[in-house]
């Protein structure tokens, strides 16, 4: 009977020990891997502002080349605005990837979650059986208490799990929006650098003409 009682504390103990191995490890985890998304979020976000200032720039040389009227000046401007575009797309098709990338990364954090999960429900399965097949009386009242402590971590552990996976998908949401906005903002300094680029065209055009009138 001791030694039953002493294979049965330290089955209870080997369990609980597992489980909160498992829990650390997955909060370490989850700690490490929104750091790093953090960190990459900030950087990005860095980037499209050092984008943004550049497309600045770019529009503050337009408005003098335009104020000089010079051809050169208005031909080089254009090709430097080829190379934003082309810049401003493959950017474009990073974040794309970025997202899809953090989209992969969240599946298979539910595919983890979903194979912890099944592993659990499997140890409660064999915690039954082995249950039905031990002695009654208060050995029957030890299992029983082990497996209700057991699945209250269990179920407490799912709930955490969903949690995290909420945040994650609230925080692509939002990052989904923050860029679809600064997009929106680019094509706004695009439209406004062509918009100052024809009224710079039309004022060379109107010069020329009053030129050769005047000859």
């Amino acid at each position: 009977t001791n030694c039953i009682t002493v294979i049965l504390l330290t089955f209870q103990t080997n369990i609980l020990t597992e489980l909160k191995n498992w829990k650390l490890n997955l909060i370490q985890h989850h700690k490490v891997q929104m750091r790093q998304e953090k960190e990459k979020h900030a950087a990005h976000v860095k980037q499209l502002q050092n984008e943004m200032e550049n497309l600045k720039e770019l529009l503050h040389t337009y408005e003098i080349s335009i104020s000089r009227k010079d051809e050169v000046v208005i031909t080089n401007l254009t090709q430097a605005l080829e190379k934003q575009k082309e810049r401003v797309e493959l950017m474009r098709k990073f974040t794309l990837w970025r997202i899809q990338h953090i989209k992969t990364k969240q599946e298979e954090y539910a595919n983890t979650i979903a194979a912890r999960h099944f592993r659990t429900a499997l140890m409660k399965k064999v915690w039954a059986a082995w249950r039905s097949a031990s002695e009654v009386g208060w050995k029957d009242k030890v299992a029983r208490a082990c497996q209700l402590r057991a699945e209250d971590v269990c179920v407490q552990l799912t709930n955490d799990y969903e949690a995290k996976i909420a945040e994650l998908t609230a925080t692509l949401e939002q990052r989904k929006a923050e860029i679809l906005q600064l997009h929106s903002e680019r094509d706004q300094y695009e439209d406004t650098m062509k918009k100052a680029f024809m009224r710079g065209v039309c004022a060379l055009n109107l010069e020329a003409m009053t030129m050769f009138q005047s000859k």
